[in-house]
C-alpha cells in the first residue's frame, strides 16, 4: 500500500511530498496510522546538516496516531489503540541506561540507519530520519518506539508530548529542577520554549520571563504562563536584571541553541543560579566564558537532552496535568497544517515565526 510522505532526498536539498511503499510490521515492530504530527525545530536542523542522519529519509519525530497491526513478539500495543510515538527508545543496556539516564542512551538512536520504506517512483531506500518517520500518513517503527497513549486526551494533541512537552516540561522539572517561588526566564518562544512557560508556571516560578526576537509571540507567551515578556536584543540581560531586583533570574531556560542566545541566558542568570541549554545548535555555534566569571559567578550551566525524561515514566505525569487542566496542548499551536504545508512550516521557523506546526491527517 502506497502512502504519502515527506522526503528528504538529500541534506539542504527541498522536501518532497511523495508516495512511500511501507512493509508490513516484522517481528518487534508495530505499523502505526498517523493522527498528527508536529514540526519541530529538530526536523529543521536535520533538514540543514546541523543534525546528520542518513538520506534520503523520511522526517518527523513528534507525533501520535493509531495501532494497525503488530509483528510477532509485540505485547504492550494492539490493533486499534492509541500511542504517542518514542523517537529516543532506551535500550536498557548501556552504561547510561544502567544509570537510570535513559534520555542519553548510546542506542537510542541506532535504527536510524535501517531502511524501513522505499520510494514508489523509484523503489530507492528511505531511513527513519529519528527512528518514526512522522511525517507520513503511516509508519512502522520498532517496538519501544511507541507508548500508549494517555486516556483522556485527544490524539490530535497527544503528538505534542512526544517531543516538545516532554522537553519542556523535562527541562524545568528535571534538568533546571526549579522550586516554588523561584523565577524564571525562558528563551525562545517555539514549541518548547512555550511548553517549559507552562512548566515553569506549574511549578510554581514567582516571575516567569519569555525571550523572543518576534514582540508578536508577547500573547502566546503570556498566555502560556509568562509574567513578563522582553524582545531579544543586546540589552537583554540587562533588563531581565532590572525585573527581578538586579539580580537575575534563579533559572535560564535556553530553547534556540545560538551562541549569543546561550551567552545571554548565562549572563541573565543570579550568582549561583542555574542556566539549562535545550537548544540545539551547530559545531560553529562557539560560547566562550573567562575563568574568573566562572568561579565569581557561581552558576551552573547544563545541556538538556530530551528535557532529560523518560518517556515511559513521564507521560503519565503529563497527562494527569492535562486532564487537570494544568496544561494547555492545544496552547502550543499555532498552526495546524497538512502534510503539503511542512516546507512552509520550515520557511516560518526559519523566520523565527509561530510556536508550534501541527500537521492533521
Amino acid at each position: 500500500m502506497t502512502v504519502r510522505a515527506a522526503v528528504l532526498p538529500a541534506v539542504g536539498a527541498p522536501l518532497e511530498i511523495a508516495g512511500i511503499e511501507l512493509p508490513e510490521p516484522g517481528p518487534g515492530q508495530v505499523r502505526v496510522r498517523l493522527a498528527a504530527a508536529g514540526v519541530c525545530h529538530s526536523d529543521l536542523s536535520l533538514s540543514d546538516g546541523t543534525m546528520r542522519v542518513p538520506v534520503p529519509a523520511v522526517l518527523g519525530h513528534e507525533g501520535a496516531g493509531t495501532v494497525l497491526a503488530v509483528g510477532e513478539g509485540v505485547t504492550h500495543v494492539a490493533p486499534g489503540a492509541g500511542v504517542v510515538l518514542n523517537w529516543a527508545p532506551s535500550c536498557g543496556r548501556c552504561h547510561a541506561c544502567s544509570l537510570g539516564e535513559v534520555w542519553l542512551c548510546a542506542n537510542a538512536l541506532s535504527g536510524v540507519g535501517d531502511v524501513y520504506a522505499r520510494r514508489a517512483d523509484d523503489g530507492s531506500d528511505l531511513h527513519p530520519g529519528l527512528n518514526v518517520a512522522a511525517f507520513a500518513q503511516e509508519t512502522v517503527v520498532a517496538a519501544g518506539c511507541v507508548l500508549p497513549a494517555p486516556d483522556g486526551v485527544p490524539l490530535t494533541d497527544a503528538a505534542l508530548l512526544g517531543c516538545a512537552v516532554l522537553t519542556g516540561y523535562g527541562a524545568v522539572h528535571h534538568s533546571a529542577r526549579v522550586r516554588e517561588g523561584e523565577t524564571v526566564a525562558v528563551f525562545g518562544v517555539g514549541g518548547v520554549g512555550l511548553a517549559a512557560l507552562q512548566a515553569a508556571r506549574i511549578a510554581g516560578a514567582s516571575r516567569i520571563v519569555a525571550v523572543d526576537v518576534s514582540p508578536a509571540k508577547e500573547e502566546l507567551a503570556r498566555t502560556a504562563g509568562a509574567t513578563e515578556f522582553v524582545v531579544a536584543s543586546a540589552d537583554t540581560a540587562r533588563e531581565i536584571r532590572a525585573l527581578t531586583g538586579k539580580q537575575g533570574v534563579d533559572v535560564a531556560v535556553e530553547c534556540v541553541g545560538r551562541a549569543v542566545t546561550i551567552r545571554t541566558a548565562w549572563e541573565s542568570t543570579r550568582r549561583g543560579g542555574r542556566t539549562t541549554v535545550v537548544g540545539i545548535g551547530g559545531k560553529e555555534q562557539q560560547v566562550t566564558f573567562n575563568a574568573l566569571e566562572i568561579f565569581h559567578w557561581g552558576r551552573t550551566l547544563s545541556g538538556c537532552v530530551y528535557g532529560n525524561s523518560d518517556p515511559a515514566r513521564d507521560l503519565p505525569v503529563l497527562a494527569d496535568h492535562v486532564r487537570a487542566g494544568r496544561l494547555d496542548l492545544g496552547a502550543l499551536v499555532t498552526d495546524r497544517i497538512s502534510l503539503d504545508d511542512i516546507p512552509a512550516a520550515f520557511d516560518a521557523m526559519r523566520a523565527g515565526r509561530g510556536g508550534r506546526a501541527v500537521v492533521t491527517f
